[in-house]
């Protein structure tokens, strides 16, 4: 088993030759590589944050786990955080540098789930996500143009967003906040605004939580701003045939037409050499919303 030495920590690499994606022939080796190059752009997305994983040790399409707890097998150097919750103690891994970035690849973690808020201020969120999310017969154009509609409304609001796909189906909108509000007052804001498009789409858009009452339409989901609930990282990849990536996109690309399948392992890293962390923004941006929430 191949050691590799990673800021003064070294680590085992195992199973490198496991192919993770058949259709397109992506070793463990080919996605450990994939974080390597893009550590700098992914890294300050997860600083801080409790992370969840989900975990395909054996591909694809092979048996998934999810995984909050450290196992126990983790080594000492790894960054934990411990959060007690109804009694129950849950300890989760931080990944804070390469070394546990690489760890975590090494575990088949293909998805990285950070919580929306940091170690430093749990209780309050960095931003407000609005999740459109597409049902299977739902056609990702109606998702395009609800993303659109919602970032002419916050813009009308004087408020700033960031789309990304999901790297799934749908299309993720965030709005970077003043690490000042609690999640149930984010929760509300991006509910007054889920209903706000709704009643403007109500052919293709619900609020509806429950699946067989959303009769196709595409789901509007502003229960992600909840504590604890997690989502998809920005750059991290999918467990679907052509190894797609959450992407963050511009307005612009969105206006033009995105697929899901733009976006993956293989092109990723030339994307963000060229065009860098669009998504920026939404770690530096501290916009109030204090017009829409109540104290």
């Amino acid at each position: 088993m191949p050691k590799v030495l990673l800021e003064d920590v070294e680590l085992e690499l195992t199973n490198l030759s496991k192919v993770l994606w058949p259709e397109d022939n992506i070793t463990k080796a080919d996605f450990i590589n994939y974080y390597v190059q893009i550590a700098p752009v992914i890294l300050p997305h997860l600083q801080d944050r409790p992370m969840v994983f989900t975990r395909y040790p054996d591909g694809i399409y092979g048996k998934a786990f999810y995984q909050k707890n450290v196992p126990d097998y983790a080594p000492e150097w790894l960054d934990t955080y411990r959060i007690h919750s109804d009694g129950q103690v849950t300890e989760y891994v931080l990944i804070n540098d390469l070394s546990s970035l690489v760890w975590a690849a090494n575990q088949g973690a293909l998805e990285l789930h950070p919580w929306l808020s940091r170690t430093t201020s749990l209780e309050n969120p960095d931003f407000v996500i609005f999740d459109l999310d597409p049902m299977e017969n739902t056609d990702f154009e109606d998702a395009r143009k609800v993303a659109l509609a919602l970032r002419d409304l916050l813009e009308m609001e004087g408020l700033i967003s960031f789309p990304k796909t999901s790297g799934s189906t749908g299309i993720q909108i965030y709005v970077p906040i003043a690490r000042k509000y609690t999640y149930q007052q984010v929760r509300e804001f991006a509910k007054l605004f889920c209903l706000a498009i709704e009643k403007t789409f109500p052919d293709i858009t619900t609020t509806e939580r429950s699946v067989s009452k959303r009769e196709g339409k595409l789901y509007l989901d502003y229960l992600q701003n909840v504590k604890g609930k997690t989502i998809i990282a920005p750059y991290s990849p999918r467990p679907r045939k052509g190894a797609p990536v959450s992407c963050p996109i511009t307005w612009e690309e969105l206006e033009q037409g995105v697929t899901m399948d733009m976006f993956t392992i293989k092109n990723m890293p030339d994307r963000i050499r060229e065009k860098g962390d669009i998504f920026e923004g939404v770690l530096t941006l501290e916009q109030n919303i204090d017009k829409w929430v109540k104290n």
